[in-house]
């Protein structure tokens, strides 16, 4: 007798169905809830006014509006921001696993003092201290904000994936008359990423989320414009989920992004 077997292609199909069926119940049941609180609070729901804050039409053509300018604003942030943690977080992970005394105490001093001090406190240092000193302005100084405190975090990420490549393959890299620099490049971190970019996704992911607090340094970025169009419109609960739609958004379709890209480092060639 042969033994029937399932398609995988079926299956995946059933557990996408299942997925969203469960989230389409969750969205129901939290509709309800905001209709039914809004009833009681007496709130009146306008949202026949929120597209005109995303975009609008002048002479046939589109205009952005000010919830789209500052998504450019948070993009841009999150884009730069990114790079640089990444960059900063593998150098601080190369200093930690070195044979330099000096450069395992700066990475552990940095380490030790970014995640024991609360990032908004390291926004405002940044900005009403450090930048007047280097003549840096707000963008930059939230961009150097995110970057280093992401970083500290991202390191240990690359840290923790270096270490778990076999010494095998420091072994047979040296063998083969390769450098360190060359080792890292060529054998260690192309096998590395492949375990490092989920916990790498969500970091970025909280790079995202982060970005929204350089807010309180008076960039325009997606909160700041949803607290200037609050403050003159009063459209508090409209603004706010239509601010938490775009940056779920956001953080799913980056999560989409680096799962396909997961999946081709792992598939077999």
């Amino acid at each position: 007798m042969y033994a029937v077997s399932r398609k995988p292609g079926r299956h995946i199909t059933l557990s996408v169905v299942a997925d969203i069926a469960k989230f389409l119940i969750l969205v129901i049941i939290l509709t309800w809830l905001m209709v039914r609180g809004s009833e009681r609070l007496g709130y009146n729901w306008q949202w026949y006014m929120v597209p005109r804050y995303i975009f609008s039409t002048d002479n046939g053509r589109l205009v952005a509006g000010p919830l789209l300018d500052g998504l450019l604003v948070t993009l841009s942030i999150t884009a730069y921001s990114m790079l640089l943690a990444f960059l900063c977080g593998l150098v601080t992970a190369l200093l930690r696993l070195s044979n330099s005394i000096i450069g395992r105490i700066v990475a552990r001093g940095y380490l030790e003092f970014i995640r024991n001090t609360p990032l908004l406190v390291q926004i405002f240092f940044i900005y009403f201290v450090l930048a007047p000193v280097l003549d840096i302005n707000r963008f930059t100084s939230a961009v150097l904000a995110l970057s280093l405190f992401e970083g500290a975090y991202a390191s240990e990420i690359f840290r923790a994936g270096i270490v778990s490549i076999h010494k095998e393959q420091w072994e047979a890299a040296y063998s083969t008359g390769l450098s360190t620099y060359q080792a890292y490049r060529f054998v260690i971190l192309p096998q590395a990423i492949r375990w490092m970019l989920p916990p790498l996704t969500g970091q970025a992911v909280s790079l995202v989320k982060d970005s929204a607090l350089v807010s309180t340094i008076a960039i325009y970025d997606l909160t700041m414009q949803g607290q200037a169009i609050i403050a003159e419109t009063f459209l508090t609960f409209e603004i706010w989920f239509t601010v938490a739609a775009i940056y779920f958004l956001l953080t799913v379709t980056l999560s989409f992004g680096v799962g396909l890209l997961e999946n081709r480092f792992r598939t077999p060639t």
